[in-house]
Parts: structure tokens; C-alpha cells; sequence
């Protein structure tokens, strides 16, 4: 299983390099939610049915999910067959394809975490636990959207500590970590990836 496992990081890590780094949500250190578009709404009417919506208003809608920049690679494939297609395989997407779209973009940026270098013992843990009990789109999405926040906010802390804890750590960057250490996730990687750089230069 582990095997596998290496094997499907490696293979998202070729295939959708771009894919982690370009996301907002791991760019930034915290995780941003993508458009849900389970029913998406008509332009001038939000309690619309997809079944009741008009074809501007399907090509609105999908238009809509494909300038999300949270979309990635499977979500805009399969968006833009929809829009080459007729009315009812827009619908089709809007019902059910956007979800599984999003899924399969959900697992591989999941995947991709195993090979991220940055990726700390808690994230593993998580996403290795995700993996094993064959992790639903819905639980896919709950974990990139906060779960991995909080994973990555532990790894860091333990990160902080570790600095704190090191011996030729300078006072300076000492104080500086002690002043993050209880701080938001993003205050933790901003520190690590850039502050206690800062502090020592």
C-alpha cells in the first residue's frame, strides 16, 4: 500500500506540479474554498433548479465555476466539454460532473502533499488516514479547506519549537519565535517561511 502510495505521489507530482502551488489556499498557508455548485442558480434567479434553468443561464453558471481560481485542471476539462456539448450535458456537469471534477482535483493535490518536502508529520498523518479510508469528495474538500490549515499550523508550531529549543539559535531570532508560537497558522508560516529569515539577516 505504501508503495502505491509513493508511486501516486510521484505520479501527481509529475503530472500536476502546478497544481499545489498555484492554489490560493496553499500559496497563502490557509485553505480558500472553492464555488459549490451542487445547484448551481440562474443569473436572475437564485432558487432556479438546474433542470429548470435556461441555456444562457447553464453557460453562466459553468462559465462561473471555470473562472473560480480555484478550479483546477479536472474541474475546467470537464467544463469545457460540457459547454462544447448540448443542454443536457451541461446539465449533466452541473448535477453531478462539477462534483467528481472536484473530487479528482481534491485527490490529486491531496497525493501531492505526500511528495511536498514541506509537508510535516501531522499532514502526513492526515492525508495518509484520508488515503486509507477511501476519503469521500465531501471529506476531501473538509480537509483542504480546513483541515490542512490545522494540520500544517501543528507541523509548524512543532517547527517553532524546535527553533526555540536549538542551541546556536541567535536571541533575536529566540524572541521572535517565542512572539509567534501561539500564533494563527498563518502568522506560524509566515514566520518559517519568511520571518525568522528576516530576523537573522
Amino acid at each position: 500500500m505504501r508503495l502505491t502510495r509513493a508511486a501516486l505521489a510521484v505520479a501527481a507530482t509529475a503530472l500536476a506540479p502546478a497544481l499545489l502551488l498555484t492554489t490560493p489556499a496553499f500559496a497563502a498557508g490557509a485553505a480558500s474554498a472553492p464555488a459549490t455548485v451542487a445547484a448551481p442558480a440562474a443569473a436572475d434567479d437564485p432558487g432556479t433548479p438546474v433542470d429548470d434553468m435556461s441555456e444562457e443561464d447553464l453557460r453562466i453558471a459553468i462559465l462561473r465555476i471555470m473562472a473560480d481560481e480555484d478550479s483546477g485542471r479536472g474541474v475546467t476539462q470537464e467544463a469545457n466539454k460540457a459547454l462544447d456539448g448540448t443542454v443536457e450535458d451541461m446539465r449533466a456537469f452541473l448535477k453531478t460532473g462539477y462534483r467528481l471534477a472536484q473530487a479528482e482535483d481534491d485527490s490529486v493535490t491531496v497525493v501531492s502533499l505526500l511528495a511536498n518536502p514541506d509537508s510535516g508529520k501531522r499532514v502526513i498523518k492526515e492525508v495518509n488516514e484520508l488515503l486509507d479510508n477511501n476519503a469521500t469528495p465531501e471529506q476531501l474538500r473538509a480537509f483542504l479547506e480546513t483541515g490542512y490549515r490545522l494540520a500544517q499550523a501543528e507541523d509548524d508550531r512543532v517547527a517553532v519549537v524546535r527553533i526555540l529549543a536549538d542551541p546556536d539559535s541567535s536571541s533575536a531570532l529566540r524572541a521572535a519565535a517565542e512572539a509567534v508560537i501561539d500564533g494563527t497558522p498563518e502568522e506560524l508560516r509566515y514566520f518559517l517561511e519568511y520571518g525568522q529569515y528576516e530576523v537573522d539577516a
